[in-house]
This record gives structure tokens, sequence and C-alpha cells, in this order.
């Protein structure tokens, strides 16, 4: 049986409550009233389509697609497109009032939008995957462009398929097509800086947290869980800059030596998918490599590796959470408490999220910046956005995570005050 038949819909309705509650209660704490929670509860517009595609074996499969705008009282909405099994309507409700609270806390004038496909991308064959990029913007059309809705790649989308559905909007709509899609080749008018947007994005983060606890990069030490492609990049410039790492992880179980492990060894004999621990005779689990004593904890695989069961184990001053819900929100709470600087994934993952924008930004002023301009841009809205949140949780006495979402929640509702929405 395939795997995108199996039924998500549990999981993906918890999330959306998730995001919801983080809504309502930043919305409480800002002194809104009831009227506007309803207003932000629920996506302006959603859309679900289907899309027919002729595979391989002459068969028509139908596919199911969707594109959901969250809020337009920023400004156009802006999210990516998931080609992934566990697509829903409310996993993309969820994921596009996340990246509302993303663009308002980068004070980046979008809403939030996401949008996908359920399909599994790794059974279709090169051909089928093209037809279905184009389908579904053939579907989703009329509610997308530069000033309304741009694109984004993410799970299972990449710029191939980017340009797959850049040149399918502009035979559709030839006079709006730049900036329409971000993430595209660089031929195409992509950023020449995107390629690791995000795991500078986080290790700007990593920097900027250490300063605020007086970490000396030079003398710290750094456990870092996951070694796939953003885990190996940010273990590499936190190397490079004079961090030891003492601990790593995959998807097998983890390593750990205090005095430091050899980083060129493991870089050089890793395999595509960040295989290390295969090296090693005697490994750790990765749950047991979080207990490890270090200066900064990166976690860049996957949820719940600290929990209420483990929290007052973790001894790191810094910890950063590169994976979504890699810590719950009772264990953010308590590391709050702990004097441990957790800076969140709604903030650590917002790396691409400012790289599309100065792509558009790119794009509607007809430029063609450097590398070195475009990652100058993006660092100078990331620091910004981390200044601006540090300093509203240390005003508030709250967490990071609390600080972001107050900041992300702040600019979507009072944009559609002034706006005379309510």
């Amino acid at each position: 049986m395939s795997v995108y038949r199996q039924d998500y819909t549990g999981k993906n309705d918890r999330f959306l409550s998730s995001v919801r509650a983080m809504i309502q209660t930043s919305l409480a704490d800002l002194g809104y009233s009831e009227d506007v929670f309803e207003l932000l509860k629920e996506p302006q517009r959603t859309l679900a389509v289907r899309i027919p595609v002729k595979m391989d074996n002459g068969q028509v499969r139908i596919f199911t697609g969707y594109r959901v705008q969250h809020s337009f009282s920023v400004g156009p909405t802006k999210g990516g497109v998931l080609f992934y099994p566990e697509v829903s309507e409310s996993l993309m409700y969820g994921l596009s009032m996340m990246n509302s609270l993303k663009n308002g806390l980068l004070n980046i004038p979008f809403g939030g939008a996401k949008g996908g496909v359920i399909c599994e991308p790794r059974e279709l064959s090169y051909r089928e995957l093209e037809l279905l990029s184009r389908g579904y913007i053939q579907a989703i059309r009329s509610v997308i462009g530069p000033y309304q809705d741009i694109l984004a790649p993410d799970m299972f989308t990449n710029s191939q398929v980017m340009a797959w559905m850049m040149d399918e909007y502009s035979k559709l709509c030839p006079d709006q097509s730049a900036g329409f899609i971000t993430g595209k080749p660089i031929v195409l008018g992509g950023l020449k800086s995107r390629e690791n947007s995000a795991g500078r994005g986080i290790v700007l983060f990593t920097r900027e947290a250490a300063k605020r606890k007086k970490i000396d990069l030079k003398n710290a030490t750094a456990i870092i869980q996951g070694f796939g492609a953003l885990g190996s990049y940010v273990a590499k410039s936190l190397s490079d800059s004079g961090v030891t790492i003492t601990g790593l992880s995959d998807a097998y179980g983890a390593v750990y030596n205090p005095s430091g492990l050899e980083m060129s060894t493991l870089f050089e004999c890793r395999d595509s998918f960040g295989t290390i621990t295969k090296l090693y005779k005697h490994t750790l689990t990765s749950q047991e490599l979080v207990e490890k004593p270090c200066d900064i904890m990166v976690l860049a695989a996957v949820e719940n590796q600290i929990t209420e069961s483990n929290v007052q184990k973790i001894r790191s001053g810094l910890v950063i959470e590169a994976a979504d819900g890699a810590v719950s929100d009772q264990a953010a709470d308590r590391m709050n408490q702990n004097g441990i600087l957790f800076i969140p994934e709604i903030l650590t993952s917002s790396g691409d999220m400012t790289a599309s924008y100065i792509e558009w930004a790119q794009n509607r002023q007809g430029l063609i910046w450097s590398k070195e301009e475009g990652e100058k841009r993006v660092r100078h809205i990331l620091a910004d956005a981390f200044s601006r949140i540090h300093n509203i949780a240390e005003e508030r006495k709250t967490s990071m995570k609390a600080a972001a979402c107050f900041a992300g929640v702040y600019t979507i509702a009072e944009s559609a005050r002034t706006r005379g929405w309510f």
C-alpha cells in the first residue's frame, strides 16, 4: 500500500489546535477582544482543487491539492508548497497561520499562506512530477500572483519544481510572472544567496544568542542533534568559528566525546544521509546525548527531544530548536525558569522565509543582487528580529517563544485594526 494512503488527520488537527492556542494566548496578553481571535483563527481564503495527471502507464490519477491564505491584513500572503503524504486542509490551515506569525515577527510585509498536494513524490516519475507541478498552478492561478500570494519551495519541492510552476504561470499570466514565485533557479531570477539560507539563519541566531549568554564561541562546546544537510552545515559553521563539537547524532544513534569529535574525519566519512554512528563501536541514544553537558545545543533532527520528562536533565546554557516540535511548550517554559536561553523554531526557521522576501523584492525591482548583497540583506532582517524578540522577552519576563508569538500576532492584529476591520 502506498504511504500516502495513511490517515494523518488526528496529528494535523492537534497541530492546528496548538497554533490557534498560541494566537489566542498572545491576543489576550495584548488586550485584544475575542472578536479578533474569531478573525484570525481561520484563514481568509481556502481553495481545494483536484488535479488530473496522466500517469506513465496511461491511466489518469486525480490528486487533491490546497492553497490556504491566512491573512491579508499586512499585505499579500506568502508560503511554500508541499508535495507530501501528510498534506490536509487542517495542516495547511496551521502552517499558513504559522507563516503569518513568522512574517509578522520579522516585520516582513506579508501575511501567511501554505499550499500542497497529497502525494508521495518519490513514487512519481520525473515527467509525472512536472505534470503535477504544472497542473497545480493551473488549478490555483486565480488566487496567486506577485501582489496576491507568493509561492516558495517546501517539503519535497525544489528549485526545479519552482521553475516548472513559474513557466506554467508565465503562460497564463505573462505580465505578472516576475516575483510570483521564489526559490527559483538563479538563471530564472533566483536569489544567488538562497542556498543554505536556512542554515545561515540558525548560525546567526546561535551567534546572537551566545552573545546574550556571554558564551565565547572559541572556548565553547556544542552538541548537535542531526547531521543531515542542515545539521552538518551548522556543525561546520560553528566548528570553523572555534566551537568544539562534542556530540552528534544521526538516525541510528549518537556519539559523544567531551574532548571534542574529529570533525574533519566525520565530514569526510558521512554518507548522503548524514550517517556517522556506524563509524563507532560505542554509541549513545539521541536521548542520552541531549542530557550531556555543553554550552550550546542545536536540535536539528526530530520532534519531542526535550519534554517534561527530561528537561530537568538538560545541562546546556543555550538550546537552539532547529527542528519543528523538538521542544515541548512545557519544557520551553521550564528551561526559561531554569535560566536556559531557548531559541524556538518559529524564529530559527526564518532564514528561508527572509531569503524568499529578498528574492521577491529583487524580482519586483528588476535587480540582480550579488550573493554577498543578498546575504547582507537577510542578515540585517534576522539580526533585527532577534534583538526585538529578545528585548520583548526581557521586558515581559517571558520565554523567547512567547515573545516571538507576541510580536507576530501583534503585527497581524494591529494591521487589521488599523485597516478598520474591527
